[in-house]
């Protein structure tokens, strides 16, 4: 039960603490950094198959932090989902 327990008030501390440092870091000058995502387009077409197509890249703001902030996503995982596939 106690792990339980901290494993819950820790989960609660994660993103007040994230969002702080994050903080911070903004105010220190940084905070913010960019990450560049691919984009495709897919079109389904018969019998279950689909055209893909190359949209270029885009490069995207994002957070120097644990968990999303101001509205971008965290740079960690921006990084390493760095496709934008857009389905019709």
């Amino acid at each position: 039960m106690r792990g339980f327990l901290g494993l819950l008030v820790g989960a609660a501390l994660a993103y007040p603490v994230d969002w702080a440092v994050w903080r911070v870091r903004v105010a220190m000058g940084g905070g913010m950094g960019t990450a560049v995502v691919n984009h495709y387009t897919v079109a389904e077409l018969k019998a279950n198959k689909e055209e893909w197509y190359v949209d270029g890249t885009n490069t995207v703001d994002c957070s120097l932090s644990l968990l999303p902030e101001a509205g971008a996503g965290a740079c960690w995982w921006v990084r390493r989902h760095g496709e934008d596939i857009t389905r019709y």
